[in-house]
């Protein structure tokens, strides 16, 4: 039941992010949309890794009766290694928004459309 509420809450998450992608025009609102579809995105990966009354993969000892009981541990380390992109491309981005707003005097994607023609 734990893993239906949690997809739930995955495209919930994706859809928010999606929206604020598509709908806003300022910048950094454009950034927290990416921020939220990504924490969906990690969500649903998580929620497929999910074991009910899951053991934490560490072999001691092998133990083939536990192996069907231990989480897959391939989509936390997917995880892992995206929150790190994901903060990177974040502060890239926020960079990116701070030499445009110096530049151009405005953060909203539709003036700087204009401003271009």
């Amino acid at each position: 039941m734990i893993i239906v509420y949690s997809l739930i809450a995955a495209v919930i998450l994706t859809a928010l992010g999606t929206y604020a992608l598509l709908a806003k025009d300022n910048l950094i609102k454009k950034i927290i949309g990416l921020g939220i579809f990504t924490d969906g995105i990690h969500l649903l990966l998580i929620s497929i890794g999910y074991k009910e009354e899951g053991i934490a993969p560490i072999i001691r000892d092998i133990n083939y009766q536990q192996l069907g009981a231990m989480v897959d541990p391939l989509p936390q380390a997917l995880v892992l290694t995206s929150i790190v992109i994901e903060l990177s491309i974040t502060a890239l981005a926020l960079v990116i928004i701070i030499q445009i707003h110096k530049k151009y005097k405005t953060i909203n994607s539709k003036h700087l459309r204009r401003l271009k023609e």
